[in-house]
């Protein structure tokens, strides 16, 4: 099946990242991953929620949400209808849980680091897009506090980005697009570290099971498709700043 741009089964989407988006929050990029674009701004609280008071221990949190025309037919905002849809729910834990594994929690005082992901266009592998996006973006922030003088190193472990892998029709694909994933018949988003630890794995046999050797096949084609992506954030983020994190 002919891809986009006539990428081959194996290679991300054409990926941009443009940081520094906004000029409010402490961190923020804009990504566009194919079709899909997703802003990633970072905000820090000097407060932590109340289970983490006088603990010395900061909190890293996400909100995630698609922007009416995000879609092809108009997106009913979240205000409107009252409550945020139980797909939202599960997207901003994702990508809170991706960020926290590999941030020392104690390393920036008891401040939270609010993320929030904003769709602008959707097209397949938001939450992936959004995850490795806000990476940038909550790093971005930690440089600030440590520019001034508020903490004495960038408190980040390791590198994080996602991407998308599936089966569709008798072929693994890298980095699905929406008309893909529609048609998947294995669907799998993974999240990792650049340190090849894996920090999320959501798999799915939408039509049928998968066995173990299809599984391992999925997975080596997620770990080629975040390696490109932690050589962007790389780029991005800077030689310095990049060193820091690898050390860290």
């Amino acid at each position: 099946m002919p891809r986009d741009n006539g990428r081959t089964f194996d290679n991300i989407r054409e990926t941009k990242i443009e940081d520094e988006y906004l000029i409010h929050p402490d961190g923020s990029v804009l990504i566009q991953m194919g079709q899909t674009k997703v802003i990633c701004t970072a905000f820090i609280e000097d407060k932590v929620p109340h289970f983490l008071r006088n603990t010395g221990q900061g909190w890293v949190t996400a909100e995630y949400d698609m922007l009416p025309a995000s879609t092809e037919s108009r997106k009913i905002r979240a205000a409107k209808k009252g409550k945020q849809d139980g797909r939202s729910q599960e997207i901003q834990r994702l990508i809170g849980r991706s960020l926290r594994s590999v941030v020392d929690l104690n390393g920036f005082g008891e401040r939270t680091v609010w993320m929030d992901c904003d769709v602008i266009q959707a097209d397949g592998g938001t939450r992936t897009a959004a995850i490795t996006g806000s990476f940038i973006a909550m790093v971005q922030a930690f440089n600030k506090l440590k520019t001034n003088n508020q903490i004495e190193k960038i408190p980040v472990k390791s590198f994080v980005s996602a991407i998308s892998v599936g089966v569709v029709g008798e072929e693994n694909l890298l980095d699905l697009c929406y008309e893909e994933d529609k048609n998947a018949k294995v669907d799998m988003n993974v999240v990792m570290t650049d340190k090849e630890e894996f920090i999320e794995i959501q798999g799915t046999g939408e039509e049928a099971p998968f066995s173990m050797g299809e599984l391992m096949n999925l997975l080596d084609l997620a770990k080629k498709g975040c390696s490109s992506l932690f050589e962007i954030q790389k780029e991005i983020l800077g030689k310095d700043i990049s060193k820091e994190i690898m050390e860290g």
